[in-house]
Order: C-alpha cells, then structure tokens, then sequence
C-alpha cells in the first residue's frame, strides 16, 4: 500500500465531516439526522432543523467520499426536493400506518422476528429503518399518498450507525 488511499474506508468520523459540510452548503436550515454505514455506502438523512421534517437521502461512497442523491423513494416520491417536485397536499397515511404497512410487508418476506424503527417523515414518503431478530437489517419507504413500499436494496449489509439530533455539536 502506497498511499493508494482509495483502497481505504473511510470513517464514521470522516463521512461525517463531509456531510456536515454539505448540509452547511445546502443552507443554514439542514442539519445531519442519521448515518448509518452499509457494505455499499454510507446513507444520511438531511433533515430542515425549523420544521424537523426529512429533506433528503444521500449516499456517501465509502472510498471517494462523494455524496450523491440516493435512488428510489428521495428522488421520485419526494415531493419537495425529488425529481417531480409539487406542492401536494397532507400525506394521507400517517406515521403508524407507515409502521403497520411496513410491518406486514416484512412480515412476508423475512421468517424472524421483524421490528420497525420510528418512520422518519419526509415530503411524501416514511423511511423506516427495520431490524430481523434483534439485528439492524435495512429499510424501506412507504409512500405517504398510496401505501406502496419501497424497499431499499441497495445499500448491501449493515455495519453501524449513528445518530445525531444535532449537526452542528
């Protein structure tokens, strides 16, 4: 190894600085919600501190560092910040339903023990984050208008997480 540092992994600590330098880019309202770490990427939830609503998902490649819009739900349910962007109206399905929904639709593909997270609102869709027998396994979205599920399959397997209520600590 000769300083060859795309070889590397970079930290928790690392990824971190690099979202907090985005989301201070983004505008003194976003602040950092939770970094979880998979075998793929690095996810970020960047939230609005006034109204504590979910903005966005971001993926962080694990070895460049570049952060990028995650695929799926953020990009095509979200109504405020996606590619299809409305001022549509009050999400129909509320954060239990978002759980109840998310819950059964585990329940059909997973043999063990699922258990949900609280649903992180965004505009226009829940993202929940769900464990199988104890273990933090991945997430889904549920569609805030019709229910669908979105499961995100991306992300490969967990490594950690960590979350933080405030970005600027």
């Amino acid at each position: 190894m000769h300083g060859h540092d795309e070889d590397r992994r970079l930290t928790m600590a690392e990824v971190r600085e690099r979202l907090r330098e985005y989301a201070d880019r983004l505008g003194p309202n976003y602040g950092i919600l939770e970094i979880m770490e998979f075998e793929n990427n690095f996810y970020a939830v960047i939230y609005e501190e006034d109204t504590g609503m979910g903005a966005m998902e971001v993926l962080v490649d694990p070895y460049t560092g570049s952060i990028m819009p995650e695929p799926g739900p953020n990009m095509m349910w979200n109504t405020r910040y996606g590619m299809h962007s409305t001022s549509s109206g009050v999400m129909r399905v509320s954060p239990e339903e978002a759980e109840r929904i998310a819950l059964e639709y585990l329940g059909e593909r997973f043999d063990g023990r699922v258990e949900v997270e609280e649903p992180i609102k965004f505009y226009g869709y829940y993202t929940i984050d769900y464990m199988v027998d104890g273990v933090m396994y991945g997430m889904l979205s549920v569609n805030g208008y019709d229910g669908s599920v979105w499961q995100h399959t991306w992300h490969g397997e967990f490594i950690d997480e960590i979350d933080i209520s405030d970005a600027h600590d």
